[in-house]
């Protein structure tokens, strides 16, 4: 369980038995002394107060008689080295002071306390299947592990057969590539995503095509779709962000019209349903992530699964150098090295054991996130359409009727200095340098643009306790304008 760095203050007018109480239940040895502002004054170990005890103190005496002033401590913003610096045999906890001089967060050697945007669950049979890849040799992309992962997998998006690969982005570039699409292609993808769905357009020498999100949704707008559609178009890129599933039977209605394919970006949206289908079954390909940010986990790694099967005997051959499966070191493409290795593989199928336990986790702490946010004026939830199953992935929040991108950063810096790590959404693509020329002369993406500015993703990862939630939230209220706060 996390220790807050609330779980070690006391007032300067408690006495010594309070003070025990505490250092009992934050397990670190120390207490932090403030004054009636929140300044900190005094800093107590359950050494300090032994050796009160032994010169006579009594428990009922008060905690500022036997604190100590010449406690080392630093501000909020301390780098890492200088925290190290600071620490100690005799130091082994310092307080994180903000501009006021009250503790907001505390370092020691173990780590300093921050809760993490994302962080895996590793509570499984994972370092087992993975102490019997080493014991027996099988390491590399070689291994029962791999196969094992694919037919899981397969078998729970509800496809015949799955792709293993090294990551979420050659999953994309992979599947482009097995069907077909390169230079003189189009592929319409959304403003509103992370890179790597751009990229690995670009990679096969075809061209996105950005279009606009829904704001009911934050996924691609099939109205933005249709309007884009032009001969050149071969493909449509729906990108299910943040686990919301897209307005799918839109998507492929135009797609089907247009006669071109369907590649979904499931990096985010692992275990996700659309009107009772698993995303990555709606499409020609679907894609996914198992980086170690993800509902699922690998470390590195991703999946590809395919409607038809030759795209898939396709990208089979390109995964491993273009080479032939009947004819060792006969090369019938020029592939790619996008092979999963059996380490990976081995954390895959220890997490596909316990993918229910693990949606489930997440309902909760959503849930949780919910009870405590839901309403209040000036913020707005990440939306869940009732023709979904939404398996989030991280729990984002918008700010609303504020100046969106000063508040925001506001948000996340008062955030950070109580030790809540959190992220603003993805930029728009237009904006990024790399990607400027994609935008044509006067096109508009008005809802991409206010997502991305008033949006924050908030700490998401498995170890979140229903205390924790409630600390995030309330310091995130704390950050609101007061004029915004019911």
């Amino acid at each position: 369980m996390s220790i807050r760095v609330d779980q070690f203050i006391v007032s300067d007018q408690a006495n010594i038995n309070t003070a025990m109480q505490i250092i009992d239940q934050n397990g670190m040895g120390a207490v932090f002394v403030v004054d009636a502002s929140g300044r900190m004054c005094g800093m107590a170990t359950d050494g300090d107060i032994r050796r009160a005890l032994l010169q006579g103190h009594d428990l009922t005496g008060p905690i500022r008689q036997v604190m100590r002033t010449d406690y080392v401590s630093l501000p909020h913003t301390a780098t890492q080295e200088e925290v190290l610096n600071c620490l100690s045999d005799p130091i082994k906890i310092i307080p994180l002071l903000d501009t006021a001089g009250r503790p907001v967060n505390y370092a020691c050697y173990h780590r300093y306390h921050e809760f993490q945007v994302m962080e895996p669950s590793l509570d499984g049979k994972e370092l087992i299947y993975l102490t019997e890849c080493i014991m027996k040799n099988w390491i590399s992309s070689q291994g029962g592990f791999v196969t094992r992962f694919e037919k899981r997998f397969a078998e729970f998006i509800g496809m015949e057969e799955a792709f293993a690969v090294s990551n979420g982005t050659v999953a994309l570039h992979l599947a482009l590539t097995a069907l077909g699409i390169g230079a003189g292609n189009e592929v319409i993808v959304p403003d509103l995503t992370f890179a790597a769905s751009v990229n690995a357009i670009l990679y096969t020498g075809a061209t996105p095509v950005l279009v606009d999100v829904c704001p009911d949704t934050w996924t691609m707008d099939p109205g933005a779709v249709a309007r884009a559609i032009t001969p050149k178009t071969k493909a449509i890129m729906p990108v299910h962000l943040y686990g919301h599933p897209c307005h799918m039977d839109e998507i492929r209605a135009i797609a089907a019209d247009a006669g071109c394919l369907i590649v979904e970006d499931c990096a985010e949206s692992l275990g996700s349903e659309y009107k009772g289908a698993k995303t990555g079954s709606l499409g020609d390909a679907g894609c996914f992530s198992f980086f170690g940010n993800k509902v699922l986990t690998t470390g590195e790694g991703g999946m590809v699964v395919f409607k038809d099967r030759e795209a898939g005997k396709r990208a089979r051959i390109l995964r491993d150098h273009g080479m032939s499966p009947a004819r060792r070191y006969w090369h019938e493409y020029v592939g790619f090295n996008y092979r999963l290795t059996n380490l990976q593989a081995a954390v895959g199928v220890a997490q596909m054991e316990r993918i229910g336990k693990l949606f489930n986790m997440r309902d909760t702490i959503f849930a949780e996130y919910d009870q405590h946010l839901k309403g209040i004026e000036g913020i707005e939830l990440l939306p869940r359409s009732p023709w979904g199953r939404h398996v989030p992935w991280l729990y984002c929040i918008l700010l609303s009727d504020i100046d969106h991108r000063s508040t925001r950063d506001e948000m996340i810096a008062h955030l950070k200095s109580h030790g809540i790590q959190t992220r603003p959404l993805f930029y728009p693509i237009h904006e990024m340098p790399p990607y400027r020329h994609l935008s044509p002369p006067g096109a508009r993406y008005p809802v991409s643009e206010r997502l991305s500015y008033s949006g924050i993703s908030l700490p998401s990862g498995y170890s979140l306790t229903a205390s924790d939630i409630r600390y995030i939230c309330s310091a995130l209220k704390q950050s609101l304008p007061s004029t915004l706060i019911v």
